[in-house]
Order: C-alpha cells, then sequence, then structure tokens
C-alpha cells in the first residue's frame, strides 16, 4: 500500500488530550517571539498614508491556520501593528477594517477554529479551505499574509520513496532521519517544488507592496556531533513501529510504505530559494533557535505533541487500532532517550522568520 498519493492530514482536531489546540505551545513560543520582527518590519514597511483606500478592509489571510489558538496570537500581532502605525501619525480614525481569512486544508477542523474566537476580536472572520499549494484567493486581494510552521509540511510524500525497484526506497524508516542519500535528495526535490509553488500563488494573491511573513522550520546548515537533531523523535517513532510489526502487530510491508511529509530544508537550500524568486523582496531574515525559550515539562508533553501532529497520517495507514499501543512503546523509548526533553539543547532545528514584500506587478 503505498501512501505517496494521500493528501496531507490535519492536526488532531477538538480540545482533547491529544488535540492540537492543547498540544502546541511549543509553537506558539516560537509565534511570540517573532512578534518584534514583525512589529519592526511593519513600522518600516506599512505606511497608513499609502493605503489606497481607508473605506475597504485591509484583508489578512492566515495560512495552516490549523485549529487555533496560535493563529488567533498571530493576526491580533498583525492587526495590532497596524494599528499603532495609524495612530502614531495621527490617523486613528481612519484605521480601516479588517478581514482575515483562515486557511488550512479542507479535513482541517474549522469547527474548534471558530468555536474558540476571540470574543473580543476586532476582525471579521472567515474559513478558506484548500491546500495553499495553488491559488486560493482572487488576484491582489490580499494585503498580508502570515504562515507559521507549515512549510516543512510536504504536499506529499516523494513518490519513488515507497518504490521497492527504485534506489530511493526508504525501506525500514518513516522519515528522512538518518535515511539514505537518494531518500534526502527525493525529499529535498519535493521540497523545492512546493515552497516554489507556493511563492508563485501567493505573488499572484498579494497586491502590489504587499507583505508575507513565513516562520520557517529549517535545519541548521553546520550541524556538531554534540547536537541533538529535533528529528530524532520522528526515528524513535518508526522504530516502534518496526519492533510491531517483527511481533505482527502491524504489517511490515505498511511500515515499509508509510512514510511522514516533513522535512526541515537546510536553511541555505530556503534562501536560495527565496533568492531565486523574481516576485518578492526579501525585507527581513531572522534566524531563530525554535527552542531557546521553551522546554516541555515531562515525557507526556513531547508525546502528546507528537501524537497531535501525527495521528492522522498513522490511522490512515495503520488503522486506529493501534495507536494506543504505539504510543505507549514510543512514551518508553522517550523515557530512554531523556534528551529529547532539554528541548533548548536540539540545535540542529531553528526558525527562518522571513519577511517579504511583493514587488510591483508588471
Amino acid at each position: 500500500m503505498e501512501n505517496a498519493s494521500i493528501p496531507q492530514s490535519p492536526m488532531n482536531g477538538g480540545e482533547g488530550p491529544y488535540s492540537y489546540a492543547k498540544n502546541s505551545s511549543f509553537h506558539r513560543a516560537v509565534i511570540e517571539g517573532n512578534k518584534e520582527l514583525i512589529q519592526k518590519v511593519m513600522a518600516n514597511e506599512f505606511d497608513p498614508k499609502t493605503y489606497d483606500d481607508p473605506k475597504k478592509p485591509i484583508c489578512i489571510a492566515d495560512l495552516g491556520c490549523s485549529t487555533g489558538p496560535n493563529t488567533f496570537v498571530a493576526v491580533q500581532c498583525i492587526i495590532e501593528t497596524i494599528e499603532h502605525q495609524y495612530k502614531s501619525q495621527g490617523l486613528a480614525a481612519k484605521i480601516p477594517e479588517f478581514q482575515i481569512f483562515f486557511n488550512d486544508i479542507v479535513s482541517n477542523d474549522f469547527n474548534t477554529l471558530f468555536q474558540t474566537l476571540p470574543p473580543n476580536r476586532n476582525y471579521f472572520v472567515a474559513g478558506v479551505p484548500g491546500s495553499f499549494r495553488g491559488r486560493i484567493f482572487p488576484r491582489e486581494s490580499l494585503h498580508f499574509i502570515n504562515s507559521s510552521s507549515t512549510l516543512n509540511w510536504l504536499s506529499k510524500v516523494p513518490t519513488e520513496i515507497t518504490d521497492r525497484t527504485s534506489s530511493s526506497w526508504n525501506k525500514g524508516r518513516i522519515h528522512v532521519k538518518n535515511a539514505p542519500k537518494e531518500v534526502i535528495d527525493a525529499y529535498a526535490t519535493q521540497y523545492k517544488m512546493d515552497f516554489e509553488d507556493f511563492l508563485h500563488a501567493r505573488a499572484e494573491e498579494l497586491v502590489s507592496g504587499g507583505l508575507m511573513a513565513l516562520l520557517i522550520p529549517a535545519a541548521a546548515d553546520l550541524v556538531l556531533d554534540s547536537d541533538i537533531d529535533a528529528d530524532k523523535i520522528f526515528e524513535l517513532l518508526g522504530s516502534c513501529l518496526l519492533d510491531m510489526a517483527k511481533e505482527g502487530l502491524v504489517s511490515e510491508e505498511k511500515v515499509d510504505s508509510f512514510n511522514l511529509p516533513i522535512y526541515h530544508s537546510p536553511v541555505k537550500h530556503i534562501m536560495a530559494i527565496l533568492e531565486r524568486n523574481e516576485c518578492f523582496s526579501i525585507e527581513q531574515v531572522r534566524t531563530m533557535n525554535g527552542f531557546e525559550a521553551f522546554t516541555y515539562p515531562n515525557v507526556h508533553a513531547v508525546v502528546s505533541m507528537v501524537r497531535a501532529i501525527s495521528e492522522g497520517f498513522l490511522e490512515r495507514q495503520f488503522g486506529g487500532g493501534i495507536i494506543d499501543e504505539l504510543f505507549l512503546r514510543f512514551t518508553k523509548k522517550v523515557v530512554e532517550y531523556p534528551a529529547n526533553l532539554f528541548l533548548q539543547n536540539m540545535k540542529v532545528q531553528v526558525y527562518r522568520s522571513v519577511l517579504l514584500k511583493r514587488k510591483t506587478h508588471s
């Protein structure tokens, strides 16, 4: 059973113990850490006096919004920064209305998202289901785009890594971690195509001079032997599946054909893609160690986070009957590998915070 054509599964919905809403505090910490850059760049790049029509709303899209609450934090930061620009220029009476578009794949739990909207929000909302790999908005309809911790998810698993006849077959692994060069290259190629598709679509949707803020999980270019790799967590999860296959609890064939569509591209490769793009100028770039201000409190928190982001993929491949047993085994392995808890030492994964500006449309 090959899963290369299976579309991305959503993060766990609802507000239960393994939901994304309850297990995304790390991602929120990264967003909070990026606020200062957003505020600084907006102060330089957004001039209320040049806004074309204050009677029309400023349209903002958050791509890959999931179920909240992190998307609300990012959106509110953007709105407050724009409002500050108006007030600082004595234009408080001319602050326009704000229209926010929350986007994610069609199977995202939009019900939870809208049920937990901030009650005192100062913006109008709409949900826009669909993959952001292609166009999802009319041409030149958006003024600001935000996307946090989304571009490390691939649109699909590279076809060749589930092909037994290919040199890129990723047998015995569910991820690129410690895989052969052919597998890594397949992931990197898919990442490049997805990122370029993303940029092309956004260039169509943003107005001239429109801004786009991206928080991109990435791999550090220089890795020391002493560094701890955040992707080790996926290797541990895969080893649990292999153990279960040996015991006949899951199909070995299904394990060999299962791969998580997640890839942390080296920073230099990300910048090369951005620099080749002719539609955007790079206004600001900052490399953040995504773990510098956050540590998971215990093993349960680490396991719940991994379950929140991977359970949908696992259920589609193996069925829901194995999930509890799988994560019980996974918990034991995380206990045996306690370095995963000390995320401030994980220097391999970083976040690239990038602010792009749409060049004048030709």
